[in-house]
């Protein structure tokens, strides 16, 4: 093996490591050093091969290779197998979600995985739960107003306190801050408001019942819907509504698996690497679930552009072309009299480097036989 090494070594800087490490696993320990250089050599002569030649418009192949499947992809979205409550954005309005980068997307969800042994069928209803966001209006049974005394009755669940794992005081606690103005007594499992100082407005006790129903009393905010599915070996929970900062910081989540679909919110959290590849994952996700075949390199160089500068930009006139270096490439897209307008009070040059500004005025495109600039001496 020693003789291989050296013939190896020699190749380190035409091939990438990554490709010299699985010839070196796979090459037999017996085979020959000429067998090995002629594998060597077709390998490199493939590499070679898949590279793309300068002025090769990349962004233009990328375009009709995404945009093509894109244009006859089916407008229908599905819910998810048998539940009506996890709701998924697919198809074209999912890859749109995500190219123009929209702050807010229709189905927030994420996907929890677990540590073990919390991923097991018997512990991940409880989590579940546990993670669920409640609020006092769920617990209640039923709400009633006497108008004779003035006073707001709300009899809970005790069922759904012990599924809840919550205690009355606790809650009694909770509501107080929200309830000023009025004394809460307790009882088992009912919740009795006075109001301090008899008055009569009735109303004040109606805007009571409505303000105590939103109030948060467990789980983490923002997760509205939990579904415990398997995959594989193991149960995830998929949400609606996401909260990756507050989901992460348990510690039952496996934190290198958990994903959000939300790329602002992974921005913030995880920064722009992760954001590059949740927009890989997604697209990617979409394509194929429509039953298309787009090569992850294109979808790769989008992703790229949309986090070239440290920032998420939405492929659209005020995210990656309001940054294009031309100015006839920004007027060319949409609002073309204001970015003019501007270029000509700053005295912007515009070097005419790129595809659009070239085809504008009528000169050949710096790209293939473009190219090359031929210098000859003149006679």
């Amino acid at each position: 093996m020693a003789d291989h090494r050296k013939i190896l070594n020699s190749y380190k800087n035409k091939l990438p490591p990554s490709i010299l490490d699985e010839i070196k696993e796979t090459f037999p320990a017996t085979g020959s050093d000429a067998k090995l250089t002629e594998v060597l050599d077709r390998t490199m002569q493939s590499y070679e091969d898949a590279k793309i030649n300068p002025g090769e418009c990349v962004g233009l192949v990328s375009a009709e290779s995404i945009g093509e499947p894109g244009t006859q992809m089916t407008l229908n979205t599905f819910h998810l197998a048998g539940v009506a409550e996890v709701q998924v954005t697919t198809g074209l309005p999912r890859i749109i979600e995500i190219f123009d980068a929209q702050k807010t997307i229709k189905t927030p969800m994420m996907e929890i995985y677990l540590n073990s042994p919390h991923n097991k069928l018997e512990n991940i209803g409880k989590f579940a739960a546990r993670i669920k966001e409640k609020v006092f209006g769920e617990l209640v049974q039923e709400f009633s107003l006497n108008i004779f005394e003035q006073t707001l009755t709300a009899k809970l669940s005790k069922d759904l306190l012990e599924n809840f794992d919550l205690d009355v005081k606790e809650l009694v606690k909770t509501v107080k801050t929200k309830a000023k103005g009025f004394n809460i007594e307790s009882e088992d499992n009912i919740i009795t408001f006075f109001q301090k100082g008899k008055t009569e407005e009735i109303k004040e006790l109606y805007n009571l019942k409505e303000k105590i129903k939103v109030i948060k009393v467990g789980g983490v905010k923002g997760i509205s819907q939990v579904l415990p599915v398997k995959r594989g070996e193991e149960y995830i929970i998929l949400t609606a509504g996401t909260n990756l900062k507050d989901i992460l910081g348990l510690t039952e989540v496996d934190s290198t698996r958990t994903v959000c679909n939300d790329l602002y919110e992974t921005f913030e959290v995880l920064g722009i690497e992760a954001t590059r590849q949740l927009i890989i994952d997604e697209v990617y996700k979409v394509i194929e679930s429509q039953g298309l075949n787009v090569n992850i390199r294109h979808i790769m160089l989008v992703a790229d552009i949309m986090c070239a500068n440290g920032q998420v930009k939405g492929i659209t006139r005020y995210g990656v072309v309001s940054e294009k270096a031309s100015v006839l490439a920004r007027a060319s897209f949409e609002t073309p009299i204001k970015h003019l307008i501007n270029a000509a009070l700053e005295g912007e040059i515009d070097n005419l480097s790129s595809v659009v500004e070239n085809v504008m005025i009528n000169q050949p495109v710096p790209l293939g036989t473009g190219l090359p600039g031929l210098v000859t001496k003149m006679k």
